[in-house]
């Protein structure tokens, strides 16, 4: 049952706030050994210790002095955790798993049920579950999926009949024995003492994913809802009472609200993009979290402290003094951007940068023939090589520009005119160049198309695959890879493309590396995957926004992707950076002067100073 949190003299992190609570408001926990991948949901936590639970069957607990991972029965997401004590606590989550913790280990109860070919089935009991919550007794209901509720009433867990197949996403008790669920689409159901479910009616049309009681007959519901015209989540905050529903704060504009809590005197929200804000009197004010990724859970600790999780790895803990700590005020409401728009002149889509490190020289390209050079700090356009759409620049071995793109069609740029350098006579997008400087030259694209420039003319290379290829990148002449359709990657040995397997299945739109002990490559919702020489890793899809391109120094590495999402990677880590736009961003590349420049739909190009090391 969810109650404010009751004080106590001992808190946890309290040698890791003394003296700087006030001047940063909420830190990063240091000792729990999460990745960037990692993704926590909840948490619990007592006077003997902390739980965080997240993705993959994460289980971290803190003992009062340092953290140690705690084995998990089955790999798949937690999502929410609850019980009475440690010796009697419940975490539930995908494919309907429920585990129980007798103080020492966790135990599988309930879902994960495999069939004959060893992978999970589609029985009944692996419906995903999302929230839990119970009373002092230890009666407890979890929900989830297509109106799921399961009751355990002391001895075993029983499914209630909701009278709904709405997703569920939060559960509460409240004080006089009723309990509530809500979900998606304005959902809200009420379990009368008599252990009946029926549906309330809600006037607000939001997928709820959080509940919080306030008093004997009202609770504050929070969540979002999907709008096309913003391309993305609005967040809503909801009061619920005997009177129906009425949207809080309703001129305001929020990013997805994902969790509630009490902290202190005041009321919490945690959500995407990092967001915290504190509500009281009916006020709301953002506080600073001093992270751009979206936090999904808050854990009340000893001494009233709390603590905050979420993705990328994220926890955070705060003092009650964190929630004084206001984020500034911003006129967008967003966070600064570092990303500073340029003036280019078009409001035609660019699809490629290409910085020619050697001369200094950056150049951009795109819809009907745009191709456009940066001079003196003023983008210019140069002449047309046509009205077709250019894809990808690169420098020509005798100086010159080479411009490629729709039609299998590649033009010379001399500095005065372009020619017809070669011409496929086919309705097949060429999607990408490459060139080791040298003299060597290849172009890739549509329907596995890969051509080689052998100093006097282009020829068609046998590729092995009819699929996509988005993007090239090379270490010399012999050693090239080319990503493309449903994980495809393509390794060139200077004889043959090969197929390198990279673990996953969704498209790849660019590949950039070091060296070929350290690659990158970006795709479809989120995805991006490192070759480290031996194997290649996939980061989980934390941004769910496509990720078109990919470049770096030595220093760090930027990708960047559609709804102007920007996200870096430096000292081990990755992270969001805002961009302060919406439009996708579609090509990226680093200048001579070490700033980062991308550009995407509208014409809209960006620049960002260089990143930590690149200064």
């Amino acid at each position: 049952m969810t109650t404010a949190p009751s004080p106590s003299r001992r808190a946890f992190f309290r040698g890791a706030l003394s003296g700087r609570a006030e001047e940063r408001g909420w830190h990063h926990v240091d000792g729990l050994a999460a990745g960037a991948g990692d993704v926590f949901w909840a948490g619990w936590a007592d006077e003997q210790g902390v739980f965080v639970i997240g993705d993959e069957g994460a289980i971290f607990h803190f003992d009062g002095r340092e953290w140690h991972r705690q084995a998990a029965p089955a790999p798949v997401p937690l999502h929410a955790v609850w019980g009475t004590a440690r010796d009697r606590l419940w975490a539930v989550g995908w494919m309907g798993l429920i585990l129980s913790h007798d103080g020492t280990d966790w135990h599988q109860v309930r879902g994960c049920v495999v069939g004959g070919n060893g992978k999970y089935t589609a029985a009944p009991e692996n419906t995903p579950l999302f929230a839990i919550d119970g009373l002092p007794d230890g009666r407890a209901w979890a929900v989830g999926d297509r109106g799921l509720i399961l009751h355990f009433d002391g001895a075993a867990w029983i499914e209630e009949a909701s009278g709904t197949r709405a997703h569920l996403r939060c559960v509460t008790c409240l004080d006089d024995g009723r309990v509530l669920a809500a979900g998606s689409d304005g959902t809200v159901l009420e379990r009368a003492t008599d252990g009946s479910w029926a549906r309330r009616d809600c006037s607000v049309a939001s997928n709820f994913t959080a509940v919080l009681p306030l008093g004997a007959h009202t609770v504050l519901l929070a969540g979002g809802r999907y709008f096309v015209d913003a391309n993305g989540f609005r967040g809503d905050l909801v009061l619920y009472g005997p009177d129906g529903a009425r949207r809080l704060f309703d001129g305001q504009a929020f990013t997805r609200f994902r969790a509630l809590a009490y902290h202190g005197d005041a009321i919490i929200t945690v959500g995407d993009g990092g967001k915290i804000h504190r509500i009281d009197d009916l006020r709301l004010r953002q506080v600073a979290s001093g992270t751009q990724h979206d936090l999904l859970g808050i854990v009340g600790l000893p001494g009233n402290e709390a603590m905050i999780v979420g993705d990328f790895g994220t926890v955070l803990v705060g003092a009650e003094a964190a929630l004084s700590t206001f984020a500034p005020a911003v006129a967008t409401g967003e966070a600064p951007s570092r990303w500073q728009a340029m003036p280019s002149g078009t409001d035609r889509q660019l699809w490629g940068l290409w910085a020619d490190r050697d001369g200094g020289s950056l150049y951009a390209c795109g819809e009907e023939g745009t191709v456009l050079t940066l001079d003196r700090g003023r983008w210019e356009a140069l002449p047309p090589p046509g009205n077709l759409g250019v894809h990808a620049l690169e420098r020509a071995p005798d100086g010159g520009l080479l411009a490629a793109g729709q039609l299998g069609e590649i033009h010379h740029f001399d500095g005065t005119t372009w020619r017809k350098q070669f011409d496929l006579l086919m309705d097949i997008t060429l999607l990408s160049l490459w060139s080791d400087g040298q003299g060597s030259l290849v172009a890739a694209g549509d329907e596995g198309l890969v051509l080689s420039w052998d100093g006097a003319d282009w020829h068609r290379m046998p590729s092995g695959t009819r699929s996509a290829l988005f993007g090239l990148w090379g270490l010399d002449a012999e050693h090239l890879l080319a990503v493309g359709d449903f994980g495809l990657v393509l390794r060139w040995n200077g004889r043959t493309w090969d197929s390198f397997n990279a673990g996953t299945e969704h498209f790849l739109f660019d590949v950039w590396g070091r060296g070929l002990d350290d690659i990158y490559v970006v795709g479809l919702s989120g995805t991006i995957g490192h070759f480290n020489g031996q194997r290649w890793t996939i980061t989980p899809a934390r941004a769910r926004k496509d990720l078109l391109a990919v470049v770096g120094t030595q220093a760090s590495v930027v990708t960047v992707g559609a709804n102007g999402i920007a996200m870096v990677h430096e000292q081990g880590g990755w992270a969001l950076d805002e961009t302060g736009h919406a439009e996708g961003l579609r090509t990226i590349a680093v200048g001579q002067d070490g700033c980062f420049y991308a550009a995407g739909d509208g014409g809209l190009i960006l620049r960002r100073d260089p990143v930590g090391g690149d200064q």
